[in-house]
């Protein structure tokens, strides 16, 4: 059985000889290629790819953080004594994971713009226009992800000892003092992989926003490949639009494997998985950790 290394370079080749195949044909009425687009999209990218990549980044770095605070009550609320927090709690949960966020993007915007229930007035902060869809997308987005982070960070929880909290208290903690200094820093270790996941998916869930024409890196090319000189190069403009996602996920899990050796130092358990492994799913000594479990959707 080959090594994981020759299996990646032999699905590069065919991934590449086929490409190279499909681009030199030259049947009548064929795809008439313009590879300069291709490059100047990824080597000298304009200033609205460039608006787009950095609008694309602000809104998952926005929302993810939204997502974690929402993630932190809801959390809290699921483990509360008090009935009404848990059934409130449990009702955002189960409503926000069980549809889908197309739909949610487009109830939150459209849906309470034409009842007038909420009509999204753009926002100006420190100088800076906030227009409605941006604000829109951003509240849809943390919104969702609140409830996928509610799950994490309540398995999170539960897996400190609950005689941690039980010292705190005897301590002369409060349950909140308790909870903020003992029990959520444990958690952190088991919080922070399938947290570290949840904004790579984040990065890449910004192209739903295409459906209320936030002009984020999708939204983008489309723009390009439907008018002046590039219009009409799907093919060129929609495969860098890919690998500009994929550069931002990968810059993404270089930080997230340090993040996890940081927050995993000295805590006596296994080492996470390298960036090697990140990436491509496999180890580079060929040998795979049936243990490991990286999380995410």
């Amino acid at each position: 059985m080959p090594r994981p290394r020759a299996r990646l370079a032999l699905f590069g080749v065919t991934l590449l000889v086929v490409v190279i195949a499909g681009c030199g044909t030259s049947k009548p009425g064929s795809y008439v290629y313009d590879w300069s687009i291709f490059w100047d999209s990824l080597l000298q990218p304009s200033p609205r790819i460039v608006n787009g990549i950095w609008l694309t980044v602000s809104i998952a770095i926005v929302s993810q953080a939204i997502g974690i605070v929402l993630g932190v009550f809801g959390a809290l609320g699921r483990l509360a004594k008090l009935r009404p927090a848990r059934y409130l709690a449990n009702i955002y949960v189960w409503a926000f994971r069980g549809t889908p966020l197309l739909v949610q993007i487009m109830f939150l915007y459209y849906g309470l713009l034409v009842t007038r229930i909420y009509a999204w007035p753009d926002l100006t902060l420190v100088g800076v226009t906030i227009p409605s869809a941006i604000q829109a997308g951003v509240f849809a987005l943390g919104v969702n992800e609140g409830a996928y982070m509610t799950e994490i960070v309540r398995a999170g929880i539960l897996s400190v000892d609950p005689g941690q909290m039980e010292a705190g208290r005897s301590l002369g903690m409060t349950y909140s003092l308790a909870m903020r200094r003992i029990v959520l820093p444990q958690a952190a270790r088991v919080i922070v992989p399938p947290l570290g996941n949840e904004f790579n998916n984040m990065l890449k869930t910004t192209s739903l926003l295409v459906v209320i024409s936030v002009p984020e890196l999708f939204v983008t090319f489309s723009q390009l490949n439907g008018s002046g000189k590039t219009s009409f190069h799907p093919f060129e403009l929609f495969l860098a639009c890919a690998l500009w996602f994929l550069l931002l996920t990968t810059i993404w899990s270089v930080i997230q494997v340090f993040i996890e050796r940081r927050v995993g130092r000295g805590a006596g358990a296994q080492s996470g998985p390298g960036l090697f492994e990140r990436l491509f799913g496999t180890r580079l000594s060929g040998t795979e950790d049936p243990g490991h479990v990286s999380g995410g959707r």
